[in-house]
């Protein structure tokens, strides 16, 4: 089975070509991948597949020729993910399988338009946030926070530490938050916010991963959470600044933007020998298959 590995601003993931949908990518088998000492090692894995052949796209086939099936490291189902679409989306380009420029690819939180040119930053429309009713209570870093829930496609809880500066940022004890399960059922992804000169740094703790280096959805959930507070016109864009590097979002009347870089760093084949340990019955599933390749 052969994969390629690629990051946003520190959010990794593992890339799996199957273009025809014909490999069984059970939990087990992700968690196995995701593992940081016995396997690839990632934040989670995209499988790339078309949407002609992915149950799960049918409502967007003929609207969008390719699928990015995500999942989290704990082998959990996510909705979206904005560092790992332009990761996603460089790789299509970079495989030959698109074009530089536009394309609409197919996610779990519905069509999503993204922008590859042949170098440099990825930007992808993320569309519109929903704001939650009020404050929802969260406790993190040893404090309750009356956070704002946003949602990107996924779920959000965006806790403003205005007392704090990013040095104090980084120095906090990010661990599992808490929450109150009636306001964010499939549970959610927590971030923790300060100012700073040009915008704002964050830290995150993903659902399903724990603390990453970066989460694209969250800089969106809390730059347009920044901007809604904002006295008289909200800027147009907000610099995120994160532990991985910095992303920029614009807040558009109809839409989200987000930009950063989106860089494949290796080439790999995961091993029979390897797969069949990783999770019993897999050597059965991928056998005899034709799973695609890293590049075309």
């Amino acid at each position: 089975m052969r994969y390629v590995k690629g990051h946003g601003t520190g959010n990794d993931f593992v890339i799996i070509p199957d273009a025809d949908g014909e490999l069984d990518l059970t939990g087990d088998l992700v968690r196995a991948i995701c593992h940081r000492g016995k396997g690839v090692g990632a934040d989670g894995v995209l499988r790339v597949v078309l949407a002609a052949a992915e149950p799960a796209a049918a409502a967007f086939r003929g609207a969008a020729r390719w699928f990015m099936d995500y999942r989290n490291a704990d082998g959990s189902i996510a909705e979206m993910c904005g560092n790992g679409i332009r990761v996603f989306a460089r790789y299509l380009v970079d495989a030959g399988y698109e074009a530089p420029g536009e394309m609409v690819v197919a996610t779990r939180a519905g069509l999503r338009l993204v922008e590859v040119p042949p170098t440099g930053d990825v930007s992808v429309e993320m569309g519109p946030p929903a704001f939650g009713a009020g404050p929802v209570p969260v406790t993190v870093v040893g404090r309750e926070f009356a956070a704002v829930a946003v949602s990107m496609g996924n779920p959000h809880a965006v806790c403003f530490a205005d007392d704090l500066g990013p040095g104090e940022l980084a120095g906090l004890d990010l661990r599992a938050p808490v929450f109150p399960a009636q306001a964010f059922p499939e549970g959610v992804n927590v971030e923790v916010v300060v100012p700073t000169g040009d915008g704002v740094a964050m830290r995150v703790f993903e659902r399903g991963v724990g603390e990453t280096a970066s989460c694209g959805t969250g800089a969106c959930a809390v730059a347009v959470a920044w901007a809604a507070r904002a006295d008289g016109a909200p800027p147009a864009e907000v610099q995120v600044d994160l532990p991985g590097g910095r992303l920029a979002v614009e807040w558009r009347p109809s839409t989200v933007v987000l930009r950063g870089p989106a860089v494949l760093v290796s080439d790999g084949v995961l091993r029979p020998d390897w797969l069949r340990l990783a999770r019993g019955a897999v050597g059965a599933a991928v056998s005899g298959r034709r799973t695609g390749c890293a590049h075309g």
